[in-house]
C-alpha cells in the first residue's frame, strides 16, 4: 500500500487544542503538516542514535520543502540516557542554533525522546512548541499524547519535568515496520492497559486476535486511534493529573518499580503489563476486584507475548516502589481494576502498598 490514509483524533484541553494524526506513510508530511498549523520560523527535530539514521533526513527535508530553517540533534538511544545530562546537552543544541519563541521543537523518536524533547521545549526560554512524531507502538497509543514531559533521576523515573501540551501529534505507522519484536511488542502493554481501564470491546479483541507487527496497518491505524481517543477524554477531563488522569497509572506504580530496580533494562510496556498483572492479582486477593478479572487480564497479557509476573527480588519493587512520585506522605495512590472496564482509585499506606505487591507476586502463566 503506497498512497497516504489517515484519520485525526482532536484533543481539547485546558491549555490547548491539538490534532493526533494517525496513518500511513505521513513522514513525508510533517513540514506540510506543521506549516498549515503552526506559525513558526524554525525547526529543532531531537531524535536519538537508533531513529536518527532512519527517518531524519526524511523529516529534515520535509520541513525545509515547507518553509522551515531545520536543525537537529540526535541522542544516545534508552531509558538510561535519559536523564540530567542529556537533557542539559540538548538545551545547549538549542541555544547554539539560535532557537527564538518564534521556534518548534519536533520529537521524532520513541517515549524517551518525545519526554526529553518535551522538556527541553517546555524549559527553553520558558516555554516553547513541540511537535510530537512518535516512531514505536508505545509512544503512539501513551506518551506522545497528553502533556507530559520528564526526566529520569537516580532515585526514580520521571521525578522531574513539566506538562506542555504538544501543538500536533504525527503517528507515522510504517515506523512500526522496523521496530525490534521486542520494542513492538513493549507498547502493547500500554494498549491493553487502555482496554482495561475502559473499553472492554478493545480488551476482547486483543485477547482474541493479538497484535502483530505485520498486520493490516490500517486496522493497526485504528486502535492506535482507538486509543488515543480514550486517553483524549481523560486528559480532557484532568489535565493536570489532580484526579481521573491518575487512572491512566493502572499498573504502573509496581511496573515503574520493576522498571527502576531492573536497572532500566526491562521495557516500560512489558514492566506495565507485569504490574497490571501483579496489582489485580493482588485485587482480587484482597476482596477488592471482581472474581475472575485477573484471570482474564493474564490470558488476555500472555497473549501478546507479554509477562504477567516479574522475577525481580520483592523487597527491590517495594522499595523502588515506595519512592514512587505519585506518593503523598506516607501514603500511595493505586489504580484497581474491579472488572474490565471499570478502575478506582485506592490510598494505601506503605505497609500497605508493601502488603499488596506481596500478595500479587505469582508464577508466569504458560
Amino acid at each position: 500500500m503506497n498512497e497516504s490514509w489517515h484519520e485525526v483524533v482532536p484533543v481539547h484541553t485546558a491549555s490547548r487544542d491539538y490534532d493526533v494524526v494517525v496513518g500511513t506513510h505521513l513522514l513525508d508530511e510533517v513540514g506540510h503538516r506543521m506549516r498549515s498549523t503552526l506559525d513558526a520560523d524554525a525547526a529543532f527535530v531531537v531524535s536519538d542514535t537508533n531513529v536518527a539514521p532512519l527517518y531524519l533526513n526524511r523529516v529534515e527535508s520535509s520541513l525545509r520543502e515547507a518553509g522551515f530553517s531545520v536543525a537537529s540533534t540526535a541522542v544516545k538511544a534508552g531509558e538510561s540516557h535519559k536523564n540530567l545530562a542529556t537533557f542539559g546537552s540538548i538545551l545547549e543544541d538549542m541555544a547554539t542554533a539560535s532557537l527564538t519563541r518564534d521556534s518548534v521543537v519536533v520529537a521524532l523518536g520513541g517515549g524517551v525522546v518525545g519526554d526529553m524533547a518535551g522538556f527541553a521545549a517546555a524549559s527553553y526560554m520558558r516555554g516553547i512548541r513541540v511537535v510530537q512524531v512518535p516512531t514505536t507502538l508505545l509512544s503512539m497509543v501513551d506518551s506522545s499524547v497528553g502533556g507530559k514531559t520528564a526526566i529520569d533521576l537516580s532515585r526514580g523515573k520521571n521525578l522531574v519535568g513539566a506538562f506542555l501540551q504538544p501543538s500536533l501529534v504525527i503517528a507515522d505507522v510504517g515506523c512500526l515496520s522496523t521496530l525490534a519484536p521486542y520494542v513492538f511488542v513493549d507498547g502493547i502493554g500500554e494498549v491493553v492497559k487502555h482496554g482495561v481501564l475502559a473499553d472492554e470491546e478493545l480488551f476482547d479483541e486483543l485477547a482474541a486476535h493479538p497484535l502483530t507487527q505485520d498486520g493490516d496497518p490500517i486496522q493497526l491505524a485504528h486502535v492506535i486511534a482507538r486509543n488515543v481517543a480514550i486517553k483524549r477524554d481523560v486528559v480532557g477531563a484532568d489535565e493536570k493529573e489532580h484526579g481521573v488522569r491518575q487512572t491512566l497509572n493502572l499498573g504502573h506504580t509496581i511496573g515503574h518499580a520493576f522498571e527502576a530496580a531492573s536497572g532500566y533494562a526491562l521495557g516500560h510496556g512489558h514492566c506495565v503489563a507485569a504490574g497490571l498483572c501483579h496489582v489485580v492479582r493482588a485485587s482480587e486477593r484482597l476482596g477488592w476486584s471482581d472474581p475472575g478479572t485477573s484471570n482474564r487480564i493474564e490470558r488476555c497479557v500472555a497473549a501478546q507475548g507479554l509477562p504477567t509476573t516479574c522475577d525481580i527480588p520483592l523487597d527491590d519493587v517495594i522499595a523502588q516502589a515506595s519512592h514512587d512520585k505519585k506518593r503523598h506522605g506516607a501514603s500511595v495512590n493505586i489504580v484497581v481494576p474491579i472488572r474490565i472496564g471499570n478502575v478506582v482509585m485506592r490510598r494505601v499506606s506503605l505497609p500497605e502498598l508493601a502488603n499488596l505487591i506481596r500478595k500479587g507476586a505469582g508464577s508466569p502463566r504458560p
